[in-house]
């Protein structure tokens, strides 16, 4: 009996010295040829990979009180975030799943019958108790266990990414939504201000019209001055409503429980300062990026395990009990059993399958290769289309800064011409006014 457990025991630990190989490339990340200095701005360090660094709440900078209300409502209710959440707890969970098959399976059985066989004394029925304790564990030779383990860990990985990228995107979706909404509050406050100045008008022109002073035409103008105005502060109405409501959806509520005052953005709100390393940082820290690598991790290890069925599988089972027709004698020594004992199973002829399985994996790694590239030229022509905004969009703020200056001169000639009774006071609204051009040209 001894000998046998020490053969058992030798057999165990050869076994477990096989199955440090595993078939199937190891993980290498796939080489980018990525350039040393963004084109459209120098000085910018080259990104390393850091997506796993916090980003915290980037968007208490701005200093607003009523954005970082709604946004903290983001984490609590935001339903896609929510969804992905939980896809990453999911996917934890089949870490797990996956790593159960380091261990052997383990089982307990115990079972009574009685019956009667055929051919026996009439009427005799016999008595069977049996309890038993089942192992059974197969070896992992050639690394399927541990590659479908790496495979679930990178998975998760990529899980995780895809959850700090929506939440990332809800966010920033909702502070742009909120600017947009407070830009149509600063821009419906001056159209109230422009349709005031253009009924005083319009009454003015009906006033001399009637007096004689002024043709038919210049009330017919305006008139049509004041119609066109009205007519766009109801169409920034539209607007607004939509953009509330999209910012109910994104704090998880319904529309008709969601309401923003109107309170127009102050002309004077700068936004925060561009720190150096941004560009740098921002390819560092793109969760989108992290999710297309960590997948190419997992076509990479789904190669070892589809390989891994081209070997023999080994397994070790082992059965022990006691099995007796009374119950007396049920844990007698007589009624005991066992067996132990290795088994090597391969497939000799399947049509192919495991080659196709393979040359599947191998075919999935390469277009996982091909998106986490793509991901990467897209995140490096996002920095570069922001960064050549900003580059030509402070060119503009000089020129619009020089047009605000021009119509502030403007409406101080036009007004002294008014006084002077040179032209109508029509004149006078309808020239450009600093607070006006400054609403366009800042939005």
């Amino acid at each position: 009996m001894k000998q046998k457990i020490r053969r058992g025991t030798e057999l165990a630990v050869t076994l477990v010295l096989l199955s440090g190989c595993a078939v199937g490339p190891d993980y290498l990340r796939p080489p980018l040829d990525t350039p040393i200095v963004f084109k459209e701005l120098e000085g910018w360090k080259l990104a390393q990979p850091l997506d796993q660094t916090l980003r915290g709440n980037w968007w208490e900078l701005f200093n607003d009180s009523q954005l970082n209300r709604l946004e903290a409502q983001v984490e609590i209710s935001n339903q896609n975030l929510a969804q992905a959440e939980a896809q990453y707890r999911q996917a934890r969970a089949l870490v797990s799943t996956a790593r159960a098959g380091y261990f052997p399976v383990i089982s307990a059985d115990v079972s009574a019958t009685r019956a009667r066989a055929s051919g026996t004394t009439a009427g005799k029925v016999n008595s069977t108790h049996t309890v038993s304790l089942d192992a059974s564990w197969e070896a992992d030779l050639w690394g399927r266990v541990r590659r479908t383990v790496e495979a679930s860990q990178a998975s998760a990985e990529a899980s995780a990414a895809d959850l700090e990228a929506v939440r990332l995107s809800v966010h920033a979706e909702l502070a742009q939504d909120y600017f947009q909404l407070r830009a149509l509050d600063a821009q419906q406050h001056l159209l109230q201000a422009t349709v005031a100045d253009y009924e005083k008008s319009l009454q003015l022109a009906q006033n001399q019209y009637r007096a004689g002073i002024v043709a038919k035409a210049d009330v017919v103008q305006a008139d049509t001055q004041l119609k066109t105005t009205q007519a766009q502060a109801i169409d920034l109405s539209v607007q607004r409503a939509q953009l509330e409501h999209a910012m109910a959806q994104l704090v998880g509520k319904a529309p008709s429980s969601f309401s923003l005052p109107a309170s127009p953005l102050l002309i004077s709100t700068e936004p925060p300062p561009i720190p150096v390393a941004l560009p740098s940082a921002l390819l560092e820290r793109r969760p989108d990026i992290a999710a297309a690598e960590r997948r190419v991790m997992v076509a990479n290890a789904q190669i070892g395990v589809a390989k891994a069925a081209y070997f023999p599988a080994l397994s070790l089972s082992a059965v022990g009990g006691s099995q007796a027709t009374d119950l007396v004698r049920w844990f007698s020594v007589p009624s005991r059993f066992w067996s132990i004992g290795p088994t090597l199973v391969e497939t000799l002829f399947n049509g192919g399958l495991r080659r196709a399985h393979t040359e599947a994996s191998i075919a999935a790694y390469d277009a996982t290769v091909a998106s986490y590239r793509q991901t990467v030229l897209n995140g490096l022509q996002e920095v570069e289309d922001n960064l050549a905004a900003l580059r030509i969009l402070e060119q503009e703020a000089q020129v619009q800064d020089q047009a605000v200056q021009s119509a502030q001169q403007s409406v101080r000639l036009v007004t002294n011409q008014y006084k002077a009774g040179t032209v109508s006071y029509l004149s006078v609204i309808t020239v450009p006014d600093p607070c006006r051009v400054k609403a366009v040209l800042y939005p």
